[in-house]
């Protein structure tokens, strides 16, 4: 098998400054409130639940979340995504625990009745370190907990590559170079970024799914699926659905 390792940088790729320049404008609170929304009802939350939201970022569902009264714990590898999940959490009159750490690393042992990765923030590794990610949430999840994911549609994308995507907000510029590799399935993003007429390049790999063969690496993970949804209206996958997102439940031994 071909080697999936890239020269990723994602420090740059996700750092929180550009990064929320280009896609805030695209995670509204509308979108954000849906998607919580969604949580609640199909993760079947209740309040005495203990939720860890990985991949925080600038905390947009954990504060949400919190605000309507659940216990979640928002972990993220970035400084700068958590220093602004705090500050925004005093907007929502919250404060949630927020934790530094890597989703490669975890050391929490059956701590969590729900665990979410939301946006993409899957994939983003080789083969061995992505389900190194499975194989840590599932040890954190208590037996018979949910996991709940969202990743683009490895079929979908495929049939509707687009080689070149460029996003222009006040003269700045962001232009994904991207290039697929059938045999890794593997994204590769040659990202460069415009600011202030400075050059940042953020190359990145992701690795993309299909709805048969991320059900395989759930299972070698010790996970179930229990269903898999097109949209944060909750419509079952269809053959042309951009993205997948997963509820896995956690294997009881």
């Amino acid at each position: 098998m071909k080697n999936t390792k890239h020269p990723n940088d994602y420090d740059a790729v996700f750092e929180a400054e550009d990064y929320l320049y280009f896609y805030e404008e695209h995670i509204t609170p509308e979108a954000s409130e849906k998607q919580v929304d969604f949580l609640v009802e199909y993760l079947e939350l209740k309040k005495s639940m203990k939720i860890l939201d990985l991949a925080c970022g600038h905390g947009r569902h954990t504060n949400r979340l919190v605000q309507h009264g659940y216990d979640v714990v928002g972990l993220d590898k970035s400084k700068d995504f958590l220093k602004e999940a705090r500050k925004r959490a005093k907007k929502f009159g919250v404060d949630p625990k927020y934790m530094q750490g890597d989703m490669r690393e975890l050391y929490f042992k059956e701590d969590f009745d729900r665990i979410i990765l939301m946006f993409t923030a899957f994939g983003y590794f080789d083969d061995e370190e992505n389900l190194q990610v499975l194989k840590n949430v599932n040890s954190a999840l208590k037996p018979g907990g949910l996991f709940c994911f969202d990743i683009m549609n490895r079929d979908y994308i495929q049939k509707n590559f687009l080689p070149y995507i460029v996003s222009e907000k006040n003269g700045d510029l962001m232009i994904d170079r991207n290039s697929f590799d059938s045999e890794t399935g593997c994204l590769h993003n040659r990202r460069i970024v415009i600011r202030n007429g400075q050059r940042k390049d953020k190359p990145f790999l992701l690795r993309l799914y299909n709805p048969t063969e991320i059900k395989m690496w759930l299972q070698k993970a010790n996970f179930k699926v229990e269903n898999i949804y097109s949209n944060w209206e909750g419509e079952d996958l269809q053959q042309d659905s951009r993205r997948m997102i997963l509820i896995a439940k956690k294997e009881e031994v």
